[in-house]
């Protein structure tokens, strides 16, 4: 069986979706997160990158949320 292979979030391409597998931020990020849905398993679709690449909007149980790039590289996907 093949491993699955992990890419950060800030490097979906656009329109694409992906699970969220692992949660790299620090305990005050993860709840952060936690309370915007942001957990093992959720999925997330890129919607918009700003002109300058951050910060890119997604679909996060129907809410659309911005992330800056910082924090969206502690979130992989698989």
């Amino acid at each position: 069986m093949e491993a699955q292979k992990s890419v950060p979030l800030n490097r979906l391409k656009l329109g694409a979706t992906g699970r969220v597998g692992v949660l790299l931020p620090d305990a005050r990020s993860r709840g952060r997160l936690a309370d915007l849905g942001i957990v093992y398993g959720t999925e997330i679709r890129l919607l918009y990158k700003s002109p300058s690449g951050d910060p890119s909007a997604y679909l996060v149980r129907g809410a659309v949320i911005a992330l800056r790039a910082d924090t969206a590289e502690k979130i992989l996907m698989f």
